[in-house]
This record gives structure tokens, C-alpha cells and sequence, in this order.
């Protein structure tokens, strides 16, 4: 079997995606194969990354197609275009719809920074994860990699790691420290085991 060819779909500067690229160039991710990466804003740095390291990078800026449910229909008919195995959600910011989700079900997943089912949900991304945990005095949270459904943050666990919260954090340090010591740690990781899994379905 040929395979799983992924697609990431990222808004922003894509150190998840960086992570995930070099994991599959250091040989980590053998199941898979990155072979598209999306982008919501034509100005996101990940279009640069994805440049360089010559993946194409498709761009459906919000400004450009602001009518949503024509911006996801449209990134629907570039994965399919590509024949995308796998979806990885690496700090995508379009809200896509249940027909997308049951599009991809069970080759979609996310990271998520803390670790779910806490501060998950609507409302909870970027800083504002970190702020809550910080808020909340918490001790220990982390990142999650997760199955994509209908539900916000509420699919399926694929992997987690802890990260100690420390004396006087700030959400900026915590969420570097969470990048580094658990998101770049377990995404490539999750990528690879779901990649094996849709290559052996029935083992």
C-alpha cells in the first residue's frame, strides 16, 4: 500500500508544521508523506516554511473568499485534487463545518496545548489556553493530539504529554515551554501512528 499522502492546514507562523516536515525528513514519519500544506492567510508565515522546504502551499485567504462556506469548499476540492490521505490541523483557524469533519472522519486530527477534556472547547486557543491554565493554578498541563469530529476538542485522544507549570509563568513562556517539551514532541509521533494505522486497516 502506498503511502498516507498529508496534508497540514495551518494559519499562522507553523512551528507544528516544522516540526512535523522534519520529523518525515529525518525518516520518523515512513508511513507518510507530506505533500501539501494550506494556508488560511495569505501573509502566514508557514507559505515561507512550506517554500523552503518545497511543499506546495495552497492559500484561501479570509479576505479574498470571506464567504466560509465557499472558503471550505474549496480547500475540500484542493485535498481531494491532491488525493489527501490525512489531515493534520496544525493551528488552523477556519471553522469547518460537520460535512468536512465526515469528509475526513477518522483522517483528521489536531493538536491541541493542554491537555483535554481541560481547557478544551470553544473559546479555548492560542494564549488564551494558557491563560486559563495560569488563571486556573493548576500545576501540570501539556499538549494533545486528538481524532477531528463535529464536536470541538472532543474527539478521540491519540497522544498526550505533560508539561510542569512553573512559579511565575506567563502565558508566552508557558506556551513555549508547552511547543517545545510536548507539542513537538508527540504531533510528529501521532502523525506517524495514524499514518501506519490507515496503512493496515485491519490489523
Amino acid at each position: 500500500m502506498e503511502k498516507v499522502r498529508i496534508a497540514v492546514l495551518c494559519s499562522g507562523g507553523g512551528t507544528n508544521f516544522q516540526a512535523i516536515y522534519n520529523a518525515w525528513e529525518a525518516g520518523l514519519i515512513p508511513d507518510g508523506e507530506i505533500v501539501l500544506v494550506v494556508c488560511d492567510h495569505a501573509g502566514a508565515f508557514v507559505a515561507e516554511r512550506a517554500r523552503r522546504a518545497g511543499i506546495p502551499c495552497a492559500v484561501f485567504d479570509r479576505k479574498e473568499i470571506p464567504d466560509r462556506t465557499m472558503r471550505e469548499r474549496e480547500i475540500l476540492d484542493c485535498l481531494k485534487r491532491h488525493d489527501i490521505g490525512l489531515v493534520v490541523f496544525a493551528g488552523f483557524m477556519t471553522i469547518l463545518s460537520e460535512n468536512f469533519v465526515k469528509a475526513y472522519e477518522g483522517r483528521a486530527i489536531n493538536i491541541h496545548p493542554a491537555l483535554l477534556p481541560s481547557f478544551g472547547g470553544k473559546g479555548y486557543y492560542g494564549l488564551h489556553v494558557h491563560e486559563a491554565v495560569i488563571r486556573a493554578g493548576v500545576k501540570v498541563t501539556g499538549a494533545t493530539v486528538h481524532f477531528v469530529t463535529a464536536e470541538c476538542d472532543a474527539g478521540p485522544i491519540i497522544a498526550q504529554k505533560a508539561v510542569e507549570v512553573k512559579e511565575g509563568d506567563t502565558p508566552e513562556a508557558l506556551q513555549k515551554r508547552v511547543m517545545r517539551e510536548a507539542e513537538w514532541v508527540i504531533f510528529p509521533e501521532a502523525v506517524e501512528t495514524v499514518c501506519r494505522q490507515l496503512r493496515q486497516p485491519n490489523t
